[in-house]
């Protein structure tokens, strides 16, 4: 056990005295997997509320910044990217679009197609966020060094790649 100690630290051990017979070592990975969400949920949404975002617009407008010119993706493409369902994305895209962020037109090699295209204003949008939010990235991950983080982040990856999370192509 290590010199430091948290809250869930504290649960695990009533948990220890009041339920011996039980292994409770799992609630010291999620407990705290469930404490970062959150830390990570308010820090991102108070970074992207800066620059008039919320994360889903965030993700949408990022997925398709990072397809390069012409910046395009199809409704279906961004729907596996954020791995959201055809409500959600169509809502995403409503927002964006009265926003100006995006465009939604007929495909030019298939006409019944969308294809969603991100404009000069949401190119500007994200390219504004994103230092700001690589920064309250990486402010939240100062506490370790960069081998932890490298560490953590093959932990992470072999977990969710164990949960059947591998990656889609767009």
């Amino acid at each position: 056990m290590s010199d430091i100690e948290d809250a869930v630290d504290q649960i695990l051990d009533q948990w220890r005295r009041e339920r011996p017979d039980l292994d409770c070592s799992p609630m010291g990975v999620i407990g705290r997997i469930t404490q970062l969400q959150r830390e990570v949920y308010l820090a991102q949404r108070a970074t992207f509320a800066r620059h008039g975002l919320d994360a889903p617009s965030f993700d949408v407008l990022a997925a398709l910044r990072r397809a390069g010119p012409p910046y395009q993706l199809t409704p279906t493409a961004l729907m596996r990217t954020a791995l959201v369902t055809s409500g959600a994305i169509t809502q995403r895209l409503d927002r964006l679009e009265e926003k100006g962020l995006i465009t939604r037109e007929r495909s030019m090699d298939d006409g019944r197609a969308v294809v969603v295209t991100l404009t000069d204003a949401g190119r500007a949008a994200l390219d504004a966020a994103l230092p700001d939010h690589l920064e309250t990235e990486r402010q939240l991950l100062e506490g370790l060094p960069v081998a932890d983080r490298e560490q953590l982040a093959a932990l992470l990856r072999r977990l969710l790649v164990a949960l059947g999370h591998l990656p889609q192509d767009p």
